[in-house]
């Protein structure tokens, strides 16, 4: 469909979903634009919206009051070069949401390089918990920044 709009498209789509003998009862009243999609997010089970982004700030606050379990979700190559204090390294790739002891009460808060990652794997983890999980936004790229006064 080629040159067609986006808009056009989608109100094709959401004509599909009108009823078929033109009535306009409350039951078959149409559904606000976007229903569908977030009806088919909230049927896979998505956790996205369940993973909390903290700033350095915050995860620095946390730490210091100690009760943080702190996994770092990068490749073993990457972990080399440096990770945050008091960090596990856990990578991405081993990471196994039901294999995390969560016995100790500690909350995890995962980070990566950049954010893109520990959010991914929050989202695996808030999935098994069914509980937010927390990622440090920025991954250890905004923790040197924030370490470098930048």
């Amino acid at each position: 469909m080629r040159g067609v709009p986006s808009l056009a498209l989608a109100a094709l789509a959401l004509s599909a979903c009108a009823p078929e003998d033109g009535k306009k009862d409350k039951e078959s009243a149409p559904l606000p634009l976007g229903f569908e999609i977030a009806s088919a997010k909230a049927a896979t089970g998505s956790a996205h919206e369940a993973v909390i982004d903290l700033n350095v700030d915050q995860l620095k606050s946390m730490l210091a009051k100690g009760n943080v379990r702190l996994i770092d979700v990068r490749t073993p190559e990457e972990v080399a070069e440096g990770m945050i204090p008091n960090a596990e390294h856990i990578a991405m790739d081993d990471f196994d949401p039901s294999a995390i002891d969560l016995s100790d009460g500690r909350e995890v808060v995962l980070y990566c390089r950049s954010g893109r990652r520990s959010r991914i794997v929050g989202e695996k983890l808030a999935v098994r918990t069914g509980q937010p999980a927390r990622h440090l936004s920025g991954g250890i790229i905004a923790w040197n920044d924030a370490e470098r006064g930048e």
